[in-house]
């Protein structure tokens, strides 16, 4: 019989143990107290199963606000296991499992989810993504190097008239990848039918004058059958993509509009800090990031070095490698492109290539494209430069000597991300 696993760190003010043992019983067959019901037979076929404890560390006081109190509070990771005969291969379910009410519990003063393993049973269950890495190349025209790409600034406020200009302009510049921003969906001010015909009607001009067609990430966040409609809508008009707050549509919302469209998906994170930005609650990209790709998301949003928000940039790093590990043995690997956005521009190029050896990525930057002293050219100029020194070997300050869009990023954006 197949088993799920997730390991945890785990914080208590009792010994580990009992939590890890109350942790197990909680989120498998067991209640505060025993039950007739709960037979010994019943818990070995059931009863999810505590796999190793390690103990990492004791304080005086409890991480979290915790109505047990304690002399110590000792710190482990514990590795549980339950049967797939309790769950049966469902993304709903399973995160009910392995991120339910053990969060609650008052026997934890910390708790979070580092990673969990998912059985081949979820390979046979949900088809994942779509394109992956290299429908995605395929459909964006870039056969390598990473795709370059931006997100429409202002975030909201332009009308589907004015999007499409911007589109314009972009194409011209030789983007790669263009996504709306994550607050701009289907409002009275810019509706999704009239934005997808605006900007759609410039990109297919643009492919029959070049023969390359920027991929857009039309955001169709919403209800699910108004996502399926949004996709349709999308394909029909000649799109390439299509996005989602995942977080907001959930992992049914994602599974369902995978089933339906062969459209790749581009995952946004918004809400992540909600699960990450704690050291004593919460879930880790490791493990989260597995969920996302199961049910069928092709791109997923990692941040960046030197980002705009709270998170350090070998975090990012280490997500955009799991992004890239394959989940399964054998068939697919359901592995997603790694989106790295959030303060981007030419001047963190040298150090993320050095920390990650690929260029498997849409590196994604508003302001260090629309902000370049050159425009929007010279700020699509300085990302494709920083990569293609990158790739080289070439350092960027010795790079930027030669190429003059590469050295105005430098100089208005290093100081900027110091």
């Amino acid at each position: 019989m197949s088993r799920l696993y997730a390991e945890y760190e785990l914080e208590t003010p009792l010994d580990l143990p009992h939590t890890a043992a109350v942790i197990a019983g909680e989120q498998s067959s067991g209640t505060f107290l025993k039950i007739e019901g709960e037979t010994e037979a019943l818990k070995v076929a059931h009863g999810a199963r505590i796999e190793s404890i390690v103990e990492t560390g004791r304080s005086d006081k409890p991480a979290l606000p915790c109505r047990m109190k304690g002399e110590i509070y000792t710190r482990g990771r514990i590795r549980l296991s339950w049967p797939m005969e309790n769950i049966g291969p469902s993304l709903p379910n399973t995160l009910a499992t392995v991120a339910g009410n053990l969060f609650e519990l008052r026997e934890v003063s910390a708790l979070r989810l580092l990673d969990i393993t998912f059985p081949d049973d979820f390979a046979k269950a949900y088809p994942g993504p779509a394109a992956g890495i290299a429908g995605t190349r395929k459909l964006a025209g870039v056969e390598r190097g990473p795709l370059i790409g931006t997100i429409i600034k202002p975030s909201v406020g332009l009308d589907p008239e004015a999007t499409a200009a911007l589109v314009k302009k972009l194409s011209q510049g030789g983007i790669d990848f263009i996504k709306d921003d994550e607050l701009q969906a289907n409002g009275p001010h810019c509706p999704l039918e009239a934005r997808v015909k605006a900007v759609m009607r410039v990109l297919n001009d643009h492919a029959e004058r070049t023969g390359k067609k920027p991929m857009y990430a039309f955001n169709i966040t919403g209800e699910i059958d108004e996502m399926k409609r949004g996709a349709d809508l999308v394909r029909e008009a000649g799109g390439t993509c299509v996005m989602v707050g995942i977080h907001s549509v959930g992992l049914p919302g994602v599974a369902a509009l995978r089933r339906h469209t062969d459209l790749p998906i581009h995952g946004h994170r918004n809400g992540w800090g909600l699960y990450s930005r704690s050291p004593d609650i919460g879930i880790s990209f490791i493990a989260w990031q597995k969920f996302w790709r199961i049910a069928g998301v092709d791109h997923l949003h990692v941040n960046g070095l030197r980002n705009k928000f709270s998170e350090d940039g070998a975090s990012s790093i280490a997500s955009a490698k799991e992004c890239l590990a394959p989940l399964f043995d054998g068939g697919r690997d359901y592995v997603a492109m790694p989106v790295f956005s959030s303060g981007q521009s030419a001047e963190q190029i040298e150090d993320t290539y050095a920390a990650l050896r690929s260029t498997d990525l849409i590196y994604c930057a508003g302001g260090g494209i629309m902000g370049h002293p050159q425009g929007i050219a010279g700020g699509i100029a300085s990302l494709r430069e920083g990569w293609q020194a990158a790739a080289e070997g070439i350092s960027l300050d010795e790079y930027a000597k030669s190429h003059p869009a590469l050295a105005a990023a430098i100089g208005a954006f290093r100081s900027r991300l110091a």
